[in-house]
């Protein structure tokens, strides 16, 4: 049984869109319209605010943390210090923002982008989400508001930058059908994000009525090597691929020859992660609870494997969500939402990049959305979205298991996470 979104349809004003049929003939490049409580954790005293002159320690990182702000458990975007000798973490920094779900650091860690998610589940139509810019000190854990521009869409849910760090680029998911589903390329102009200069709108729609009637852009992901952009639409039960050519000779975005990935109807595609090889690729199913393996080869994903998320015999709503290797590539972790509220995780076959059954663990919460893993392996940490928690899990890096009582760390709604090195 899929599972039921939060999300509900909302009656849609009629607005212009920018609409593109995939079988369109010609270079991919149009103009865009324009269109809480204070926090701690089990391993450690009652978190403060570190002041910014204190130094970080040489296992330590910053812990940036997106929320939801319309449920008011939550100001915006959090930033701790997470000690990864110890677990332990310290709150640095509250930055007030809306709905700030999903973020995006660039390379050189001075810039944090967030998605505004709105208008959320019960906002007119007619309103359009938004991308902020901060300047960020990682050394202090402080985030600078610069500006702020329209994601050309509705429910704006993911960031992704080029590899260049020339573009920012959003997946609009769009809960109205009109505007519907659409990404959105924005060009960065030193600390600013520029106005959008590409919208792209998917045609068509899966069998499941009231979820899939029409495009729902769910993840935008480039490959590793910067030369292919990915786009995951629930809606329409496609995986979208598009060649990126940054001189403009082919558009900006093209579609590859390939044009799209098929997964199985009602599925629901959400999120896709390569290996560091670039040989593999996975992808998570929202609305079936799988995981599919694909082969990858110059912008071809070709598909290999479908494993399932749930349990033999489970009975109940499910909703695959988040999808992460460990950074030694040996193991692969996957959330399951719904009634399940687990995250499960695979071993990777070296030479095929097939999955293996390892073992599953409880959120220990209700709608468990993205997570986040250590550079050394050593711990996973994980948000609870509807029970405004977050946990932090002992790894160990030759099992890829995670340990039982994970530290626990309270806040409000918690969506997103990223590691930020000060």
């Amino acid at each position: 049984m899929p599972f039921e979104s939060p999300r509900k349809r909302r009656t849609p004003a009629p607005t212009l869109l920018l609409s593109l049929a995939l079988s369109f003939p010609l270079p991919l490049l149009f103009p865009a319209t324009s269109a809480c409580a204070q926090s701690s954790t089990t391993t450690a005293a009652p978190l403060a605010r570190a002041a910014p002159e204190d130094a970080a320690p040489a296992d330590s990182y910053d812990l940036l943390v997106g929320t939801y702000t319309h449920t008011g458990k939550s100001e915006g975007i959090y930033v701790y210090r997470f000690d990864a000798r110890t677990g332990a973490t310290a709150l640095l920094s509250v930055t007030p923002a809306v709905d700030p779900s999903y973020l995006a650091v660039s390379a050189d860690r001075q810039h944090v982008y967030t998605v505004n998610e709105l208008p959320g589940d019960n906002g007119p139509a007619t309103q359009r989400g938004s991308v902020s810019a901060y300047r960020f000190d990682p050394r202090s854990g402080q985030l600078r508001f610069i500006d702020k521009v329209s994601s050309t869409g509705n429910d704006p849910t993911y960031l992704a930058i080029s590899p260049d760090q020339r573009y920012l680029v959003t997946a609009n998911y769009s809960v109205a059908p009109d505007p519907g589903g659409s990404l959105a390329v924005f060009p960065l102009q030193g600390d600013r994000v520029g106005e959008s200069v590409l919208a792209v709108h998917h045609d068509g729609s899966g069998p499941v009525k009231g979820r899939q009637d029409n495009s729902h852009v769910h993840s935008t992901v480039f490959s590793p090597d910067g030369r292919y952009l990915f786009a995951q639409d629930l809606g329409t039960d496609q995986v979208f691929a598009y060649r990126y050519t940054v001189d403009g000779s082919r558009g900006l975005f093209s579609p590859t020859e390939q044009r799209y990935v098929p997964v199985p109807p009602g599925a629901g595609p959400r999120h896709l992660v390569f290996d560091a090889a670039a040989k593999h690729a996975y992808l998570s199913t929202e609305m079936d609870a799988s995981v599919i393996a694909f082969d990858y080869d110059d912008g071809k994903l070709t598909r290999t494997q479908r494993v399932p998320i749930t349990a033999p015999g489970f009975h109940g709503k499910v909703g695959g969500g988040a999808i992460h290797l460990s950074p030694d590539g040996r193991f692969l972790y996957v959330t399951n939402r719904g009634d399940a509220n687990e995250i499960v995780w695979y071993a990777v076959n070296p030479s095929d990049g097939h999955l293996r059954f390892v073992s599953r663990r409880s959120t220990l919460g209700k709608t468990p959305r993205e997570f986040v893993i250590d550079p050394s392996g050593r711990w996973l940490i994980l948000g609870n979205q509807d029970s405004d928690s977050a946990f932090i899990f002992r790894r160990d890096p030759a099992t890829g298991d995670l340990a039982a009582r994970p530290a626990r760390l309270d806040i409000g709604s918690p969506v997103d996470f990223k590691l930020v090195r000060p």
